[in-house]
């Protein structure tokens, strides 16, 4: 998404943020990056390494996304996370890891003039350490003028609830804990609505006193029904019936994930076309709109006018809000058969006009109809597989704009770098481990470079992707070259192509520092050899043909060997590296040249 062109990438944002325009998202967690892989990708840090801490650097995109955030929402709720850490902390819950939380925030104040509202306590669903809350971030964040930021815990995936007994009987921890969340408390696969998980708010958790939190839930917004657009709008209300919920963050808000790694079409809405400009707003957007739309933090929901409409299933339910200033009154209701809706208006809430809006999957966010009440009640006939927003509310719309068509990544894809500035991250490619961005080398000029110098410390289910990469292209290419220029700082680089497999690396050319060069598919080694003459000084180029089943090799401009693997016959082309500050240049991905006599 960071990659589009304007104005369409402000068109995007305005989808996601801006207020009664389309999903209009009231709270935004962005991840703290480690510069390790997350799950379909590595966020680059702000403090790579130790001597960065106390003067952060501004990578990556999370920072930025969170500033357009802010533009179009200034209420907007803005929070943090992590999910790896780099390598030079002493550990994750140490002092270290305290102070890198710190300048964290302290990057977003310096670069954008952000301050943050919250701070998730935890590393991504591995939970929390009281000692560590107490006695070091929480002192940390004081100590360096963040009292006002707010800490949630444990944003774990288990042991649900359990931190509620523990804060009743630690007034230290208790004090300090300002909400408490929790990962898919409706259960994970298989994303029914109805499932029985277990992990329901407790008795002790709804009356604790604590805000509670669906602090990540998941969907793919492009169905209607299954686990998409109904899904998600019945969850909210679910959560907020059955548990007391009063947020749903759902991972990840948007689709910018390439076709091929993990969780592609996961959001709700699709930007991965940044070469094009084309996006599509899927129907979860809608969905969101029609409580986003009408209820802001703030408003207060109304118990005994909250409920399912048969306790044999969530997919009929009913929430209602209301503002304490205004008076004003939303209610939002998800629909699984045709019924009655009947209203009696109480406690001085306005009696009207009452807007509707209406959403199925045919069309959706439209506003239907509108109602004068009489004597304080009224009554409505509700649709089948529906979400309607009944409002006393005004200033709602269904946001559009002019969106480009779908067009296949560039083929041949050039890039050598000299339209950046040294330390951006290069349009159109994804890292996966480690980080890669822009760097003036002396001597030679603007390329890319590996930065990341050692291995950090891993979110849990990554442990198989072994060695800092990115990837760009097309899942659809077949038979192509790709070659590239590197210098070897120290270790090894690799170009490669036909990329299938997060965790292991197809057809890929590896050269390290002493001349030996070694063609593998995953962990088959299919050729190697040595350079003769090899200069680790200089600049080298690799080049790897594919078409069919034959896998060739030019090192320099020379053919080295010819293999036969027909394992794999299609996939994006990547560039990987050592723990090293290697270094790539004039990356050429084309249709196959004349092939080489041996």
């Amino acid at each position: 998404m960071y990659d589009y062109k304007e104005p369409y990438r402000g068109d995007i944002n305005d989808f996601l943020f801006k207020p009664k325009f389309g999903a209009g998202f009231q709270h935004l967690k962005v991840e703290i990056g480690g510069g390790e892989n997350s799950t379909c990708g590595s966020e680059p840090s702000h403090a790579i390494i130790r001597n960065e801490l106390k003067n952060p650097v501004n990578r990556g995109y999370e920072l930025w996304l969170m500033s357009e955030a802010r533009k179009r929402n200034p209420s907007i709720i803005l929070d943090c996370l992590p999910w790896s850490y780099p390598y030079w902390l002493s550990g994750i819950f140490s002092q270290d890891a305290a102070d890198w939380f710190v300048s964290f925030l302290d990057a977003a104040k310096k670069y954008y003039n952000l301050k943050l509202d919250w701070v998730s306590a935890a590393q991504n669903e591995m939970g929390t350490n009281r000692d560590w809350i107490v006695h070091k971030l929480r002192p940390a964040l004081d100590a360096h003028g963040y009292r006002d930021v707010k800490l949630q815990a444990p944003d774990d995936d288990s042991e649900y609830w359990q931190i509620i007994s523990q804060l009743s009987q630690d007034s230290a921890y208790n004090n300090i804990i300002k909400a408490v969340g929790y990962h898919y408390i409706n259960g994970r696969e298989p994303w029914t609505i109805d499932q029985v998980s277990g992990r329901d708010a407790t008795y002790e958790a709804k009356n604790s006193g604590k805000p509670l939190w669906a602090s990540e839930e998941w969907g793919s917004g492009k169905e209607w029904e299954g686990v998409g657009a109904m899904y998600m709008a019945r969850l909210i209300n679910k959560f907020y019936i059955r548990d007391r919920v009063v947020k749903t963050e759902i991972w990840c808000p948007i689709d910018g994930i390439y076709k091929g790694l993990p969780w592609e079409e996961t959001g709700a809405m699709s930007a991965d076309q940044p070469w094009s400009g084309h996006y599509i707003v899927w129907p979860e957007i809608w969905a969101i709109a029609h409580t986003t739309q009408f209820a802001s933090p703030g408003w207060k929901y109304l118990d005994k006018s909250c409920g399912q409409f048969s306790d044999t299933t969530w997919k009929g339910s009913y929430v209602t809000l209301k503002n304490p200033e205004t008076q004003d009154w939303s209610m939002v209701i998800c629909t699984d058969s045709v019924t009655r809706l009947k209203v009696i208006l109480q406690n001085d809430l306005k009696s009207g006009p009452v807007y509707v809006w209406h959403s199925d999957a045919a069309e959706q966010f439209i506003c239907i109809d509108t109602i004068n009440v009489l004597d304080s009640t009224f009554s409505y006939p509700l649709k089948k597989t529906s979400i309607y927003s009944f409002t006393t509310t005004t200033g709602q719309t269904k946001g559009s704009r002019v969106i480009p068509e779908a067009r296949s990544f560039p083929f041949p894809y050039r890039e050598n770098y000299e339209s950046y500035k040294e330390g951006d991250i290069p349009k159109y490619h994804s890292d996966q481990k480690g980080s890669f961005e822009i760097f003036n080398k002396p001597g030679h000029g603007l390329c890319l470079r590996q930065i990341v110098p050692k291995e950090g410390y891993l979110w849990h289910g990554n442990s198989d992707i072994i060695r800092p990469y990115t990837v760009f292209g097309d899942q659809g290419w077949t038979d192509y070259s790709i070659s590239a220029d590197v210098f070897i700082e120290g270790g090894n680089v690799e170009i490669g192509g036909r990329f299938a497999d997060q965790n292991q690396l197809t057809y890929g050319l590896i050269l390290d520092d002493s001349g030996t060069w070694k063609l593998h598919f995953k962990q088959d080694v299919l050729a190697t050899g040595v350079l003769k003459g090899f200069n680790k000084l200089k600049w080298h180029q690799l080049r790897i043909d594919l078409k069919g089943e034959d896998i060739m090799v030019y090192i320099n401009g020379k053919h080295v060997t010819t293999v036969q693997n027909k394992s794999l016959d299609s996939g994006m082309a990547f560039l990987a590296s050592s723990y090293n500050a290697n270094y790539f240049d004039n990356v050429l991905v084309s249709p196959l040249q004349k092939r080489l006599k041996k």
